[in-house]
């Protein structure tokens, strides 16, 4: 069976699950794990501030980590804050989900500034997927969201041939927003070749970024959705190309905040920690709305080695 078929079939049953056949939520086939809340940039945007600076022990995460994987994970996502702040950490991690977890796909959010390629050499082998978050190839606009260095673009050019060094697959996630939607971004997208390039629309989080008694304030940088369909448009011949407007984006993530506690975008408290509930109890406390999960394309070719093999199988 091709990996195509396969994948096709896998949908189809994500999508039973999300007509209410199993409660939705119950499978958490992909997480984002959030570690840690601390980060060296300064994004106006932010929608996962550092309000804390707490980080679980590895031993801790291990142990959350089996738990994810025997209630159904497939895919861990690792986020932040800034992953790369702590690079023991995400190594440890990296490597206990593949050598010890056999996950389908490990993959890592980074602004970039502070991958290094020994890092690379080092776990490149266990790393199917590096996103590197890229809102602007103008360096200007780049230190006005907060995430400008300097050297934004070419560390991300730079970044690019890394992976292609160590075979893992080359990712790209923009936030569109007040500072940006109008850039032709076409020229450096067809250079870099992602195999995937997720633009989101600014997103607004209670709590997080929705006010000026937040650590971050993103309503100065909010755009219509007419502006975010312009932008797509714009974009709309890179086949890599992968829109996602608020409406998909808001409630279709799992997210596992620094205490291993799924966080909930229905304004409702985060759940207990798996650590202490289990998976299955912690579920039951957040809304995680499958049928959008799968609307985005939550599931793809996630594994590298399936960009090189039809035989490449999904398991459910």
């Amino acid at each position: 069976m091709t990996a195509l078929v396969y994948l096709f079939i896998v949908l189809l049953i994500v999508l039973v699950f999300a007509k209410g056949r199993v409660r939705a939520g119950q499978v958490p086939i992909s997480v984002n794990y959030h570690f840690s809340r601390k980060c060296n940039k300064e994004c106006l945007f932010c929608f996962h501030t550092a309000t804390t600076s707490h980080i679980e022990s590895t031993e801790n995460a291990k142990k959350g980590l089996l738990l994810l994987k025997q209630a159904g994970m497939k895919k861990i996502n690792f986020a932040g804050g800034e992953p790369f702040l702590y690079p023991k950490f995400l190594g440890a991690m990296i490597d206990f989900c593949k050598d010890a977890l056999s996950l389908e796909s490990v993959s890592i959010v980074t602004n970039g500034s502070l991958v290094r390629e020994s890092f690379l050499r080092q776990h490149g082998h266990n790393i199917d997927i590096l996103a590197v978050s890229s809102d602007s190839f103008n360096e200007a606009t780049n230190i006005k969201i907060g995430r400008g260095s300097g050297n934004q673009v070419e560390k991300l050019y730079e970044i690019a041939t890394w992976c292609e060094k160590y075979g893992i697959k080359f990712k790209l996630n923009t936030v569109v927003n007040k500072f940006n939607h109008l850039e032709n971004m076409n020229g450096h997208i067809s250079a870099l070749q992602p195999f995937r390039w997720k633009c989101f629309q600014v997103l607004i989080v209670a709590g997080e970024n929705d006010s000026d008694d937040t650590l971050r304030n993103a309503h100065k940088l909010t755009i219509s959705d007419d502006e975010f369909d312009q932008f797509c448009q714009r974009h709309s011949d890179q086949r890599c190309l992968v829109p996602e407007p608020n409406r998909l984006m808001a409630k279709s993530y799992l997210i596992l905040d620094e205490y291993m506690r799924f966080l909930d975008r229905n304004g409702k408290q985060p759940s207990k920690s798996i650590l202490e509930v289990g998976v299955k109890d912690a579920l039951k406390a957040v809304f995680w709305d499958e049928a959008a999960f799968v609307e985005r394309g939550g599931i793809y070719d996630w594994n590298k080695s399936s960009c090189s093999s039809d035989s490449q199988e999904f398991e459910w």
